[in-house]
Parts: structure tokens; sequence; C-alpha cells
């Protein structure tokens, strides 16, 4: 009887005690993440969906203000997005413009971005002053410094068009500069469509916005061109890869996700711009008065709707050919 108690005794005595569970790095991680933006999900929910929630109540009413005091809002259905899209004889031209304006831009800065990401890559003497000195325009585009920016003389002349130069020979507008420089010659010489010299002399005369707007897609592209691994590089050469080959078959594709990104960013800071024609004349409808409030209200969600079409578009265009490096865990 004692062995047996004894026996008894050992397996209670040897029983597994229960593990204090440790939470895994990606579930702390997570934790971490939403303590992150824990503030902005408050600010949304507190300050943000109240205020969606009344422009689009506006964009389907009407004000009506009564006499004492106060407003109400009389239902209309889709009159103030008809009167948005058929009677204003300006929203519509605004828009087909700048969503063409965009569509040439997009390119151009994302081309610009790279070959500067590309060459600051480089191993050169002084290139983290030249990333600082590329990177200028962002900070100055932003806050107190744009409005200062705003009265430079110098700043409203290279991004005005219609301004003049003194050449020596004669007073050219800003859009003549590149006739000055023969490039539309060299571009007429090499038989090439006159399409592509049109967009190619309209992009060389707006460098200014395009070194202007290219500063935070041109650190994406450093930071992806960081990422790929000097040993491709080396292999590479090693099997007599040219430096055009090494691009193409090495560089674009491993960058490819970040065009992706800078395509949706371009697209994001071009149409929510505070000098975005649209905007601007949103706002403008907007201080007109009580119709002005519910119709600016329809023309800003049909904006909204359209950005985010344009969004999901190149997202679906550009996803197609996006590569994406496969890693071992």
């Amino acid at each position: 009887m004692n062995i047996e108690a004894k026996k008894k005794k050992i397996k209670i005595d040897s029983a597994p005690k229960k593990r204090r569970r440790i939470a895994s790095l990606d579930r702390r991680k997570a934790r971490v993440g939403w303590l992150f933006v824990l503030p902005f999900v408050i600010g949304l929910v507190i300050i943000y969906l109240p205020i969606i929630y009344n422009s689009i109540m506006f964009s389907f009413n009407e004000i009506n203000t009564l006499q004492g005091g106060g407003y109400e809002l009389v239902p209309v259905g889709f009159k103030n997005y008809s009167e948005a899209l058929f009677v204003d004889p300006s929203y519509v031209t605004e828009l087909t413009s700048g969503i063409r304006e965009l569509i040439f831009d997009i390119p151009a800065i994302i081309i610009f971005a790279l070959f500067i990401a590309i060459l600051l890559n480089q191993n050169i003497v002084g290139r983290t002053g030249f990333r600082a000195i590329f990177f200028i325009p962002v900070i100055i585009a932003t806050g107190l410094i744009s409005d200062i920016d705003a009265q430079n003389i110098l700043a409203s002349y290279m991004g005005d068009t219609g301004a003049s130069i003194d050449t020596g020979t004669g007073r050219n507008t800003v859009a003549e500069i590149v006739r000055v420089m023969d490039v539309e010659m060299l571009f007429a010489n090499m038989r090439v469509g006159s399409d592509l010299v049109a967009y190619v002399v309209n992009a060389v005369n707006n460098i200014f916005n395009i070194v202007n707007r290219s500063g935070v897609q041109m650190l994406i592209f450093l930071a992806g061109l960081q990422s790929i691994s000097p040993a491709i590089y080396e292999s590479c050469k090693i099997d007599g890869a040219t430096g055009w080959e090494t691009f193409w078959k090495i560089t674009f594709p491993m960058i490819s996700p970040m065009i992706l990104v800078n395509a949706i960013y371009t697209i994001i800071d071009a149409l929510t711009r505070s000098d975005n024609n649209v905007m601007t004349y949103i706002d403008q409808v907007y201080d007109t008065g009580a119709d002005g409030n519910v119709i600016s209200s329809a023309m800003a969600w049909m904006y909204f709707l359209i950005v985010t079409l344009l969004i999901v578009v190149v997202s679906g265009i550009i996803s197609a050919y996006v590569f994406y490096q496969r890693r071992d865990e």
C-alpha cells in the first residue's frame, strides 16, 4: 500500500505545469502597429466620420435658411450632381483638363525620379548633400514655407510659361526655351512622331514643376535600389552583362513595386494639391453661398470617386507587370 501511495504522489508531483503564454513576435508587432495608428483611428471616428456623413447628406439635399435662424435640408436626389455635370460649364472642363495633365505628368515625374535616384545611388563624393538638395523642394512646398515661396518672384517666373526672357536677340517666352535649345529640331531629325515631340517639349518646359514634385518619389526609388543585393550585380558583371542589360534585367524588375507605389502616390499628390485646378474651383463654388455648399459637396464626391477609380485602374495595369522577389523563410 505504501508503494502504491508513493507512485500516486510521484505522478501528482510530476504533472506538467501550465506554461505562460507568450505572444509571438508577429502579434507583438501587430499590437504596436495598432497602438501607433490609434490616434489616427480616434481622430477618424470622432472628427472625420461626422464631417464625411454631413458632406454626403449635403450633396443630396438643398439648404433652406429658416427665419428664426438655422437651416433645414430638403432632399433633392441627384439634382446637385446633375447640375454640376450638365449645368455648370466649368466643372467638367476643369476635371478633364486636370486628368489629362495628370496622365502626362505621371510618366515624366516617375522617369525623372528614377533617373535621379540611380545617379544618387552611385558612389560619388557628396551624394548625401545632393540627396538633400533634390529633397528641398518637398520641404519648400509645405506649410508656411509654401506661402513665403508664393511671393518669390523667381519661382513664379519659372513656373509661368507665359513669362518672357531677354536672350539678347529678342524676348522669348519660357515655353520657347526648348526651341532656343534646338531640342525640337533634334527630335525632328530623328523622325520621331509629332505627338512624342510635343510631349517631350512640354515636359522640358515644365521641368521646374516636375523637379518640385519628384522628391518623395526619388527617396522611395532610392530605398528600393539600396535594397537590391550587391551580389546580384557582381554576378551580372562576372557573366559579362552590360550596364544597359543589368538595368532592364535586374534593376527595373526589382524596383517595379516601387514604381507602383510612386504611381499611386503621384496620382493622390497631384489630385489633392492645394493648387489643383479642380480643388480650387470647388472651393470657389463653395464660397458662392448656400447653393454652392451643396453643389460643391456633390462636385467633391464625384471628384473623389473619379480619383479612386483612376487609382484602381492604374494599380491594376501596373500590378500586372510588377515583380515580387521571393524570399526563403
